[in-house]
């Protein structure tokens, strides 16, 4: 089965390969011509997933999966949640992100916090939603040298590692985006 992933970002491209069996042939929106930034206007991150993979069907014709991602902070009640990619505002930058949550969390003791990633997948006709949670904490400074946006700060629950200091495998094996794209690929495999 051929499918692209709605998504510009190489290294989610790069998670979400290692995860894939031989199966399923992943295609980029590079690869399939699509070098425009895509929608993400939606005030929920389902409504952003469901806008990206739509665009890609519209424009491109071919079956598709998006997904979107929000960092929940609970002392920040919930920031920045769907603005996670742009919460210090354009041009988007990790490092002006982290540098602002960790300014508005400040030495607040509350550091819980959770990611949450949807999935959204286009296929012929049909449309499906798919969901993963990792929670955890804020850490107070950045961590590790590896994966992308807040994994430097972000400490996964019963671990002593960010998620910037994890291996590939192993954050796929935990983390929001891996239980999400497990839920997808077990569906896919079944049809």
């Amino acid at each position: 089965m051929k499918i692209c992933f709605a998504t510009n970002n190489s290294k989610k491209i790069e998670e979400v390969k290692a995860s894939l069996g031989p199966q399923i042939e992943l295609v980029s929106l590079e690869e399939i011509g699509c070098r425009e930034e895509l929608p993400e206007t939606g005030d929920t991150l389902e409504h952003n997933a469901f806008q990206k993979a739509q665009y890609v069907k519209d424009h491109f014709g071919v079956d598709c999966f998006a997904d979107d991602t929000g960092l929940e902070v609970d002392a920040l009640e919930g920031e920045p949640g769907v603005y996670s990619g742009r919460y210090a505002g354009e041009p988007r930058s990790d490092e002006r992100n982290i540098d602002l949550l960790l300014k508005n969390l400040g030495e607040s003791s509350i550091r819980t916090a959770r990611f949450k990633t949807v999935i959204a997948l286009l296929i012929g006709e049909d449309k499906y939603k798919f969901e993963g949670i990792s929670e955890g904490e804020i850490l107070k400074e950045r961590t590790g040298n590896g994966g992308f946006g807040y994994d430097p700060v972000f400490l996964p629950k019963g671990y002593s590692k960010s998620f910037a200091q994890l291996s590939l495998d192993e954050k796929n094996e935990i983390s929001h985006r891996g239980k999400a794209v497990r839920a997808l690929i077990e569906f896919l495999n079944q049809r």
